[in-house]
């Protein structure tokens, strides 16, 4: 009696499995970055953990926990420091330095305890057009109207413009921290980090400035941490190789943010026709 054929198992379907929450962080499309963006300073957000923000593993649930950890700490430790936008509540704040610090709490607290007092110390609230218009009028820095085409918001400094000893230090500090203010202000939805780009054509031994230099190191250490994306140097002339071996140690692993490039390169990768920023037009 012959055997009966076996049954054929019916093949299933793979199902990919999709992860729930998870963001892609696309760049901008052209046609975005030509569109000027508005200033809005003192723009307020709830706090949003969101899954592209926080370190693979990490609960959205277990950051807000430490969020409120941070809060708690600075408020029995560090009473007197204010609250509010930027101050020790500002969940915002708190989330972006905990990122910084791998979500240590006592870490984060620590730098976020040093970024208030001197916020506090510099008058960073009262920072204005009005209060930085003399400086800003060297045209040494600025914000640039539009984004790069990555959705970035763009402070461009130029380097041959900058004259340290015709110049009171403290102005360009309150400028640097001004417009740094303003670039954040600019950033659009989803979007965390900016761009700096340092026109470095004609810079010469008299533009070099080794104490301004390490003051920016400090704000974007200290204050605004990994709030810069990219650091372009634009046709550095021989001069500033020197300046560039004494100051590269000090920015240890932000050394790895610097690009050297030329000004062709800038306007092809960068930009659009439309919104080139007006230094590199030619």
């Amino acid at each position: 009696m012959p055997l009966p054929a076996p049954k054929k198992k019916k093949k299933r379907m793979a199902v990919p499995r999709m992860c729930p929450a998870m963001t892609l962080d696309l760049p901008y499309s052209f046609s975005a970055s030509k569109l000027p963006v508005k200033t809005n300073p003192h723009r307020l957000s709830n706090l949003t953990v969101r899954s592209s923000n926080l370190p693979l593993g990490l609960d959205p649930n277990d950051s807000t926990k430490l969020v409120v950890a941070v809060k708690e700490k600075l408020e029995k430790e560090h009473s007197s420091l204010p609250v509010g936008k930027n101050g020790r509540d500002d969940e915002d704040m708190i989330l972006w330095f905990l990122k910084d610090r791998k979500f240590s709490v006592d870490e984060a607290v620590n730098k976020l305890t040093k970024a208030i007092k001197w916020r506090q110390d510099f008058n960073v609230a009262e920072l204005t057009e009005e209060a930085v218009k003399d400086v800003a009028q060297t045209g040494k820095a600025y914000v640039h109207d539009f984004l790069d085409i990555f959705g970035r918001p763009v402070l461009m400094v130029i380097g041959s413009k900058h004259f340290p000893e015709a110049q009171d230090p403290e102005d360009d500090e309150r400028l640097c921290v001004f417009l740094v203010e303003k670039a954040l202000s600019k950033l659009p939805t989803g979007k965390e980090q900016m761009i700096a780009i340092v026109d470095l054509r004609g810079f010469g031994t008299e533009n070099a400035d080794l104490r301004y230099l390490t003051f920016l190191f400090d704000v974007f250490y200290y204050y605004y941490p990994k709030r810069l994306g990219e650091v372009l140097f634009v046709d550095a002339p021989f001069v500033f190789k020197p300046i560039w071996q004494l100051i590269k140690p000090m920015l240890k692993s932000y050394a790895s943010l610097v690009r050297f490039c030329s000004a062709e390169e800038v306007r092809k990768e960068y930009f659009t026709d439309e919104s080139l920023p007006p230094n590199l037009k030619d």
